[in-house]
């Protein structure tokens, strides 16, 4: 199996689960993924659909412990905020980063500036291909 340090103990049905999300990307998920792949973001290395822990989060760099999520019109309800809230909280206990961007408003209609936000979370020095 790959490095646990990256997965936080994700379980094998978390990686099966991911894998099948990872072929069902929405709309602005592919478009994020499009312009995160290939360490085009200053040569960092994210990877999309990623398990950790008991979750799968959106994007995923390991090299800089951020966590990119893409939210649709569904993370607007109360209990989805609560819930999206005690996640971030547990990854910030992992060490971990997490910044949200809406579906729509956000990536879809402005890339550049969230591609800017991702920028202005990630260290200044990369060490490339991790």
């Amino acid at each position: 199996m790959a490095n646990t340090e990256m997965f936080y103990g994700a379980s094998p049905k978390i990686f099966e689960l991911a894998k099948d999300i990872r072929d069902r990307q929405t709309e602005a998920e592919r478009v994020l993924w499009e312009r995160l792949r290939l360490n085009r973001v200053d040569g960092y290395r994210f990877k999309p659909q990623h398990p950790i822990s008991n979750f799968i989060v959106d994007f995923y760099c390991h090299k800089a412990k951020l966590v990119v999520e893409v939210d649709g019109d569904l993370h607007g309800g109360k209990s989805q905020i609560e819930y999206d809230d005690n996640r971030t909280k547990m990854f910030n206990e992992f060490g971990l980063t997490v910044i949200r961007f809406k579906n729509e408003e956000d990536v879809l209609e402005r890339i550049d500036l969230v591609l800017e936000a991702i920028r202005r979370n990630l260290p200044l020095n990369p060490l490339k291909g991790t």
